[in-house]
């Protein structure tokens, strides 16, 4: 048989081992409620140890202890609690930094990032204020995802090859890719009109990003969920949830197997090619699905 026709030895390809996080380090920004709870709880429960950041320390602290009983036993025989709770404002560089500051007093090296920290504004366009509406949204939803990955790039980089990367994982939205400013999640007669350029300011970040860090073997991949439960949907769930689960071609919205599953992708050896991506989980409705009749 020809050299070039040779069968290969394949690597081992079980799931136990293509999506294993066991012994892995991550740090997710707002991992005390919504999408970063859902994320960090797929995480932990994985195997993976992880620090949840946002400013309510005492509200953090209780969803750390939650989350780190959902932990495998053996590695919690090794490392400890998995789920550690830090306080802090990513809402500034000073902020961001601070927090690096507090990574690297505890960590060595990091494998994961999550920027999920995120805010809006919704108001009338007519009198839509600027420093609450534009400098926060734009501070926390882009600025904070910038500068915490640069703090952090000495452990990111730690040990890392081109098939063990670290990954960064920005949470962007689908407003990144949707103009509509006005909807079931806004207030009658108002509209998130920094919101969706803010996103999509995250999500070009992502590739501006993925581009510099690849030589550092680092990835770096966005998500864009749609409708999941969290405090920033609260206001569209609880008045319109009818309305946008109708509008859903899975007639429901997401849930914490949906988004967890897909940062276990990206965080793990079956994710570690990919980079510079931007993943929509929505259950299809930014493809504007016509119900059918």
């Amino acid at each position: 048989m020809p050299k070039d026709h040779a069968p290969e030895v394949m690597p081992e390809l079980g799931a136990t081992s293509l999506f294993s996080l066991a012994g892995k380090t991550a740090l997710v920004t707002g991992g005390g409620s919504g999408i970063g709870k859902m994320i960090s709880a797929a995480y932990v429960r994985n195997g993976c140890k992880v620090y949840i950041a946002s400013r309510k320390l005492d509200e953090l602290q209780r969803v750390a202890a939650q989350l780190s009983k959902l932990a495998p036993e053996s590695e919690t025989r090794k490392r400890g609690d998995l789920c550690v709770a830090i306080q802090a404002d990513v809402g500034s560089k000073e902020g961001c930094d601070q927090l690096a500051d507090q990574i690297k007093k505890r960590e060595q090296r990091l494998d994961i990032l999550v920027n999920n920290s995120g805010l809006t504004w919704g108001a009338p366009m007519v009198d839509f204020p600027e420093a609450k509406g534009w400098d926060k949204v734009f501070a926390l939803n882009v600025k904070s995802q910038f500068y915490l990955t640069v703090a952090l790039l000495p452990l990111l980089e730690k040990g890392k090859s081109n098939v063990d990367p670290a990954s960064v994982i920005n949470i962007a939205s689908t407003a990144a890719i949707s103009p509509l400013a006005e909807g079931g999640l806004s207030a009658e007669g108002s509209g998130t009109y920094s919101y969706q350029p803010s996103k999509a300011a995250s999500l070009h970040l992502t590739r501006v990003l993925a581009n510099s860090l690849a030589p550092k073997f680092i990835t770096v991949n966005a998500i864009c969920p749609g409708v999941f439960p969290s405090r920033m949907t609260a206001y569209g769930l609880e008045e319109n949830r009818d309305v946008l689960e109708s509008i859903q071609p899975t007639g429901r919205v997401g849930t914490p197997e949906d988004i967890g599953g897909l940062a276990i992708f990206l965080a793990s050896r079956a994710g570690a090619h990919c980079t510079g991506t931007g993943i929509v989980v929505d259950g299809g409705q930014s493809l504007q699905f016509v119900p059918r009749l």
